[in-house]
Order: C-alpha cells, then sequence, then structure tokens
C-alpha cells in the first residue's frame, strides 16, 4: 500500500520525518503482499515470504508513540529474515487520538489471528509465530505476549506467541515510570489505566521466551524499564536475554532491525533458532 493513500496522520517532529524518510530509503524496493484483516486501511499486513520458508514467523509492529507510523516503515527489516528462511509480517494497527487503548492493541492481536488462520498457505507454521516491535510497536507485542486473556476470543491457544522481541519498547505506563507525558492513545485519565496497559504489570503465568534489545543512548526511561522488566519476566518463570546495542539511540536501535551484520539481526536469528 502506498503510503499516500493512507488516511493523514498528524505532523511528524523533524527527528520523526528523518526517522521515516530513513526507514523508507532502506525498505526502498522490497516486495510484499497487503492483507486487511479489518475495514479500516490501517487494520492490514504487509507479508514478505522467502523463496524457501522454513516455517517460522516474525511479525513486529511500527512505533510512532501510538499516533503516527505505518506498517511499510518496517519492511526494511524483511530481507535479513527472508535470507534465513524466516516469514515476515509488519502488522499495521490504528492510530490515536482518532483510535484510544485498546483499539491499537486489539488491532494487532487480530493481524497475528490472521497469520495463525493463513500463514500455512505460505509455507509458516502456526506454532511458530514469533511477534516483536519497535518502540509503541514493542509495547503492543510484549502485552500481548504477557497476557492470557486474549487468544480465547479470537480462537487462539494460550501460547499462541512462541516468542517476543520488542526493540526499546514501553514496559510501564505508572507514575514514575519516567514518561514525561500521558500518551494520548490512553484517553482522558482513567484509574488504573495505566497498570492496564503496562506489561510489567501484566505477567500471567509463565511468559514466552524475551529477546529485549534497547540502545545504550535510548530513550534513559526505556533503558530502565527494559532492566526492571527483565527480573519481572525471570520471577515469573520466563526465560529472558537483554541485549543493549552499542552506541544506538531510540531511532538507530530500529535501525539494527534490517543490518545483517549490525547488532541485533545475527543475535535475534540465533534466538529465533533456538526457541
Amino acid at each position: 500500500m502506498r503510503i499516500q493513500d493512507y488516511p493523514p496522520q498528524e505532523p511528524l517532529s523533524e527527528p520523526g520525518q528523518a526517522f521515516a524518510a530513513e526507514v523508507m530509503k532502506r525498505g526502498g524496493g522490497v516486495s510484499a503482499e497487503d492483507h486487511s484483516y479489518g475495514r479500516d486501511p490501517y487494520q492490514s499486513l504487509a507479508l514478505c515470504v522467502p523463496q524457501y520458508p522454513n516455517g517460522t514467523v516474525a511479525a513486529f509492529a511500527h512505533g510512532g508513540g501510538w499516533t503516527s507510523g505505518y506498517k511499510e516503515h518496517l519492511l526494511f527489516m524483511a530481507p535479513v529474515f527472508n535470507h534465513a528462511g524466516i516469514i515476515f509480517a509488519s502488522i499495521g494497527y490504528r492510530l490515536a487520538p482518532q483510535h484510544l487503548f485498546p483499539a491499537g492493541y486489539n488491532d494487532v492481536a487480530d493481524g497475528i489471528a490472521w497469520l495463525f488462520r493463513n500463514v500455512s498457505r505460505y509455507g509458516g507454521k502456526p506454532e511458530r509465530i514469533f511477534i516483536g516491535g519497535h518502540s509503541a510497536g514493542g509495547h503492543y507485542a510484549a502485552l500481548l505476549a504477557v497476557r492470557r486473556d486474549w487468544q480465547q476470543n479470537l480462537g487462539l491457544p494460550r501460547d499462541v506467541v512462541r516468542g517476543c522481541l520488542p526493540i526499546s519498547g514501553v514496559y510501564d505506563f505508572r507514575e514514575g515510570s519516567g514518561l514525561l507525558a500521558r500518551p494520548r492513545f490512553l484517553g482522558p485519565s482513567a484509574a488504573g489505566i495505566e497498570a492496564t496497559v503496562s506489561p510489567i504489570c501484566n505477567i500471567q503465568g509463565t511468559p514466552p521466551p524475551f529477546l529485549l534489545s534497547h540502545g545504550s543512548e535510548d530513550f534513559p526511561h526505556l533503558s530502565r524499564q527494559a532492566e526492571q522488566m527483565e527480573p519481572a519476566l525471570r520471577a515469573a518463570g520466563g526465560s529472558v536475554e537483554r541485549i543493549v546495542l552499542a552506541g544506538r539511540n531510540h531511532f538507530s536501535a530500529c535501525f539494527a532491525g534490517g543490518e545483517a551484520e549490525g547488532p541485533w539481526a545475527p543475535h535475534a536469528l540465533k534466538w529465533i533458532s533456538r526457541q
């Protein structure tokens, strides 16, 4: 889908514009099949299938502060996964402020459900779905991975998420989390919603394996949150690894997702193969 075919989004900051331009440049020439899982243009996913799929599926959600971004922003990650035989899916979702929580969260869940039901047609195995994302997308992925109260309503097994790989994700929205302002996707203040949307507060049962990643120069509060999420997952019986991407900030940490010789992709591919 072309970016100009989407409904307009709010203007990006200067760093946001530079990031968007860079990921689109890196993803130039990557071909993908568009599949809709809902009526809204944002309720769609881009599917990149390797020539010889090995059955594993990596589904990622883009960042953008829950208010911006497109599924096309993560297509640059597809080649490194496809080269390893992994099907790559970039899941789009509806954005705030028009759509408040749980709209985007439910959308990513619906995208996972679409993959579970359809990926076998492309050589994928429904029991080998890994999810991840950058920033806001990492938040949605982590929240879906730790919760066990959404799968049944979608006709999915409770262990549909084989593993989770958030990059610079957000894991805590409570007071003291370090967020400078209330994220707009939460809407007007409502008692308790900060805990409801915080992955660190919603680890239900034994979580799937996690590979937490963030840049050494990332936003400090996100680095601290990852450091706190690691022992929380482990205390619940989960298998956890955390890698710090040397010299990477919040944006360049995302770029590492598509760098075959970079600090993240080789590690992530080996980690997936072990799960």
